[in-house]
């Protein structure tokens, strides 16, 4: 949940503070060793957790279109809006 929200100073307190008086919830030590944790590895977390969720792919070409059904059997599929989209997606600096 800390690293998720990528929480400041005074959120961590609060957060910390509110498990410590949850029932079965850590223990004031407990918070005391996260809270030194986090501020002296807050960067490094929120850098990796960055890099695991952005993709190696990039977007290198986007072309869409709506097209209006002018012509059909039924009736009640006339002008029904059909979206396509293409993209194409490549490697990073290829």
């Amino acid at each position: 949940s800390i690293a998720s929200a990528d929480m400041d100073l005074n959120q961590l307190e609060a957060f910390l503070t509110a498990q410590t008086k949850k029932q079965g919830g850590i223990t004031p030590d407990q918070a005391a060793v996260i809270a030194k944790f986090w501020k002296n590895h807050r960067t490094q977390i929120h850098e990796s957790l960055i890099s695991q969720s952005r993709w190696d792919h990039v977007l290198k070409n986007m072309n869409w279109r709506v097209d209006l059904k002018s012509q059909l059997r039924h009736i009640d599929q006339i002008n029904t809006p059909v979206a396509i989209v293409e993209m194409e997606v490549g490697k990073n600096g290829q």
